[in-house]
């Protein structure tokens, strides 16, 4: 029987190591030797390795004295290796249980076999287990069907296509023969220096399906990425030294020259332009780039586009300067050829390319609140602070429907329009409690701050372990929103608690403002009878009835499309209705990303709609019980002291599978978790008793969360951030 070494090199994967070393030992094929390389894991890595250890005879255990690079970590497993076939796999991936079965029975006499990659973003995405449901008479002795294998004769530089040595059962004589070893030079793209000489000495190799290889997309790629979700300018280094290298080695091997040329012209199109859009990083990797354009074969060249090849000849030539406006046109060129396919892109291409360049007014501050939906939140207060103080500034505020009746009469700009574009283009000032669009490069000049929209009791950004919103996905989420969040100058915090998260979940690190909630100012400066008559008037609410206000949040998994998500009414508002009509009237407020219209006919004079109005605070001070489930609205709430009830018939899906918490529920939140329609009557008919039990840990949740907001936190925002002297 064919002995198989399975090198598994480990780095800081402690999350993800026991999916992996499971899987191999589970493998239906038993003749193996497991080589684990521990290199100088930081993590508690060591602790999952000591566990299979005990568990399988067939585990050799290397534990490297600090960390060297996956390069190093590989060849001293091949050191080690004393199968008769090699199989490399990385220690956050896994392998369905008759992976290496297939391999083994397909190979032949072959020197290398690969089988097949499937990406995932979990573990429960895979196929672990092959054909369970295959009745066992009409499988084989192999324990497949015949059937279900394919095997394809690939060229060979198609074989490598992934520049990976993954997936594939490789011949120790093979290694041995071409003294196969990977780059220990380099971190990204050592795989190059063991797959080239393979390129030289083969033409064809086999490939199978069903042979399954799970490559994990690692879900932090901020906090702990994977080699390949490093920055690309890590990446751009790492590949421009291994191919001069290579390319240097095997000048005399026209195949292996005519592969290296291939991945460089492909990265150059797909990495390193896109690198060098910002003009001030082609200082920093020109020498290095320039060398490796010296290696490419000259009929290589004279194939590529018209705009390419000269990119390529300055750089060849040493022409900085021509290469830099070479580089600047191919953007110029690619960015107005996509303006031209849309509107949006039209203007999307004036803001960066013409609006940018116009000069930016010191006196113009740009508001927006919740995505341009409406007038609230610490946008306003802010704005109404520096109204009331009569500084000299040109408001803008940015709404989806323009024509709001806002004190002060500032710009109204419909988002998205071309006004839109040129105000934020040339203002001084961004504030804003949500994300702007990617798209909105930030000026230097231009100081944005951003206010947020809640103390975080779901885990934000990159404390997330899964994205299920729609028109994204975990990787990309928390990129782009790292990207958004180092745009801001200013961050403003509600507590200590929230500072410690901004800080971590956005992976934010210029200046917070730990000041409170300028929104929150209201619930002190105005909390008394006769404002909160003028709100019910207003509203239309009766002055004889008290309020119960039920704040309940969005799910990510529930939408419709991409921003309109779903809500069912698990409330039974008609019997609320029956049973505290006499005294209460119900104030709903959805949030305002979902979109499902709730009916309420036949609860006329009892249940007011008020999703769509603008400003939550307000309806904060008239109700005298808020319901809510996993809002952050009763961190707000609590800073009136009113009794708080949580509806949260969805709690252990909500907070095991879709976000999780920061806080425990069960045992920190102000108020009971309630499961029914009938829990909820029962406590309002009983609130004082509520009030009274919960009267100790509510003391307690006001002190951590609310010790801050004290009806100034305007002020501080803007004495922090809106400097008079400059005006």
């Amino acid at each position: 029987m064919k002995k198989i070494s399975m090198i598994i090199p480990i780095y800081n994967t402690a999350e993800y190591l026991r999916e992996c070393l499971q899987s191999v030992i589970n493998q239906t094929y038993k003749c193996l030797e497991i080589i684990l390389i521990n290199d100088g894991s930081t993590d508690h890595s060591d602790e999952v390795i000591n566990e299979f250890l005990d568990k399988d005879e067939r585990i050799l255990y290397i534990q490297l004295d600090r960390r060297r690079g996956v390069g190093y970590a590989r060849n001293a497993g091949l050191k080690k290796a004393t199968g008769d076939y090699v199989y490399f796999l990385d220690s956050d991936d896994f392998l369905a249980e008759n992976t290496i079965e297939i391999l083994v029975d397909f190979i032949g006499e072959e020197p290398i076999i690969a089988g097949k990659k499937k990406v995932i973003h979990k573990f429960e995405d895979s196929i672990v287990k092959n054909n369970s449901e295959i009745n066992e008479a009409e499988m084989n002795e192999a324990g497949y069907m015949p059937d279900d294998v394919v095997v394809k004769y690939r060229k060979v530089k198609g074989h490598f296509r992934d520049l990976s040595i993954l997936r594939r059962l490789i011949s120790k004589q093979l290694i041995d023969t071409l003294h196969l070893r990977f780059s220990e030079e380099v971190e990204c793209y050592s795989d190059l220096a063991f797959i080239s000489p393979i390129i030289g000495h083969m033409k064809k190799g086999p490939t199978v399906t069903n042979a399954y290889y799970f490559k994990r997309v690692r879900n932090n790629p901020i906090t702990n990425p994977s080699i390949m979700q490093r920055a690309r300018g890590e990446k751009v280094t790492d590949f421009l030294k291994i191919y001069t290298v290579l390319r240097q080695k095997y000048v005399d091997e026209p195949r292996v020259t005519s592969f290296l040329d291939g991945r460089f012209i492909k990265s150059y199109r797909k990495n390193i332009i896109l690198l060098l859009a910002n003009q001030e990083n082609i200082p920093l990797y020109y020498e290095n780039l320039a060398k490796a354009a010296d290696q490419l074969n000259e009929k290589r060249i004279k194939k590529l586009n018209v705009v390419v090849r000269k990119e390529l000849d300055s750089l060849r030539n040493r022409k900085l300067k021509s290469f830099k406006r070479m580089i600047w046109l191919h953007h110029h060129l690619r960015e107005l050829k996509r303006a031209y396919k849309s509107r949006k892109k039209m203007k999307i291409y004036l803001y960066k390319h013409v609006l940018t360049k116009k000069p930016v007014n010191e006196r113009k501050i740009v508001f927006e609140s919740f995505l341009g939906k409406n007038y609230s939140d610490s946008p306003k207060y802010i704005y109404e602070y520096l109204l009331n103080s009569q500084k000299d500034y040109q408001y803008i505020w940015i709404f989806n429907k323009t024509g709001k009746d806002i004190p002060g009469n500032p710009k109204q700009v419909k988002r998205f329009s071309l006004a839109y574009y040129y105000h934020l283009a040339t203002a001084k000032y961004w504030v804003s409690n949500a994300r702007l669009p990617l798209h909105m490069k930030k000026r230097e000049e231009t100081v944005y701050l951003q206010t947020w929209h809640g103390t975080p009791l779901k885990k934000l950004a990159n404390d997330m372990d899964e994205v299920s919103m729609p028109g994204t996905n975990t990787v990309k989420y928390k990129r782009n929103f790292t990207r958004e969040a180092r745009k801001w100058d200013y961050l403003v915090s509600p507590n200590a608690y929230s500072t410690e998260i901004f800080r971590r979940a956005f992976q934010f690190e210029n200046k917070m403002l730990d000041v409170g909630y300028p929104r929150n100012d209201l619930l002190y400066t105005h909390n008394n009878e006769q404002y909160i008559a003028t709100l019910k008037d207003k509203l239309h609410i009766p002055l004889n009835k008290k309020v119960i206000l039920y704040a309940p949040t969005w799910r990510d998994d529930e939408f419709y499309e991409k921003g309109k998500y779903k809500f069912n009414l698990r409330l039974d508002l008609m019997k609320m209705k029956e049973l505290l009509g006499d005294e209460y009237v119900v104030a709903l407020r959805l949030h305002y990303l979902i979109a499902e219209n709730i009916s309420t006919e036949g609860l006329e004079g009892f249940v007011y709609n008020l999703s769509d109005y603008d400003d939550i605070t307000e309806l904060y001070l008239i109700s005298d019980i808020l319901i809510t489930d996993y809002s952050s609205v009763f961190f707000d709430y609590a800073n009136l002291k009113r009794p708080i009830l949580f509806y949260t018939y969805d709690l252990e899906k909500y907070r095991d599978t879709l976000r999780g918490f920061y806080i425990n529920m069960e045992t920190e939140v102000p108020g009971p978790l309630l499961k029914t329609t009938d829990d909820i009557i029962q406590s309002i008919q009983h609130i004082d008793q509520i009030e009274e039990e919960f009267k100790d840990k509510y003391d307690t949740f006001y002190g951590r969360f609310c010790d801050w907001d004290d009806g100034k936190a305007s002020k501080k925002v803007v004495d922090s951030v809106f400097n008079s002297d400059k005006i």
